[in-house]
């Protein structure tokens, strides 16, 4: 009998240290309606599901207990929505729309969301120096004129979107959020490699970031990639790190955020 209650004792105390969460999500997108969606988290470098559940006239929830904060992504069947979702306590919910998407509702997700709106809008001023370029032509001014104004306005553009990023990822080493976007800015590279940016994300970060799974294995793939290119190591394969299998969204010359991607049923 005693070691029944102890027993029941611990299990109580493990219990507890477990914190909830609840997701309240809301779509008006019609291919959504009606799939299961599923919130997956890279574990040993594997993707795995951490819970799912029904689209039903455009609602749907998750809950359940939680011992870490995770960062996860939202998927619809197996097709990634490119959404990242912070796992924690609280009462969040998700909207999306053929507009946009959005996180709300824990701290970790509300900083999240406020830096992706941040970056969307530095993309889209990127975007609209294409529109701009055309419209120049259409003018009749010089296309080397065109050339060079938009030039340097791409530089300016290119150089917030590096130091937002950059910045980003430094104030939030210690938590998910600066791996995580960490892992978005490398996940598009063939393999690993060391580019200024990262250079100077490396040489600012904490013990903590370092040690991070996919931190760790793709700072150390890189250098050894990095050393045998420059002559200074024997013969490193030069195949890409153990990439989680976490969606890893295309990151031209600087990084792409995820975007919302909603598939045609």
């Amino acid at each position: 009998m005693n070691k029944i209650i102890y027993v029941i004792a611990v299990l109580a105390t493990l219990t507890s240290c477990a914190e909830s969460y609840s997701i309240q999500g809301s779509s008006s997108v019609s291919s959504l309606d009606g799939s299961k969606l599923y919130l997956k988290t890279v574990k040993d470098q594997e993707l795995k599901n951490m819970d799912s559940c029904d689209v039903v006239h455009g609602k749907f929830r998750f809950a359940g207990l939680l011992d870490t904060v995770k960062l996860a992504t939202l998927y619809m069947d197996e097709q990634s929505l490119m959404m990242p979702v912070v796992v924690e306590k609280g009462e969040i919910e998700i909207h999306i729309d053929n507009t946009g998407r959005s996180v709300s509702g824990s701290p970790l997700n509300d900083k999240l969301y406020q830096f992706i709106n941040r970056h969307d809008q530095i993309g889209n001023e990127l975007n609209e120096l294409s529109h701009r370029h055309s419209q120049m032509l259409l003018d009749g001014i010089d296309e080397d004129v065109i050339n060079r104004q938009l030039s340097i306005e791409a530089s300016r553009l290119a150089q917030q979107e590096d130091s937002l990023v950059t910045n980003f990822i430094v104030e939030n080493f210690d938590n998910v959020l600066g791996p995580g976007v960490f892992m978005m800015l490398t996940g598009s590279y063939p393999y690993p490699v060391l580019t200024p940016q990262i250079e100077d994300i490396m040489s600012k970060a904490t013990k903590k970031f370092k040690d991070d799974p996919y931190v760790k294995q793709y700072y150390k793939t890189a250098n050894e990639i990095q050393a045998q290119q420059n002559g200074l190591a024997d013969d490193v394969t030069q195949a890409p790190a153990p990439q989680p299998s976490a969606p890893q969204p295309a990151v031209p010359d600087s990084t792409q955020l995820p975007s919302l991607s909603l598939p045609q049923k």
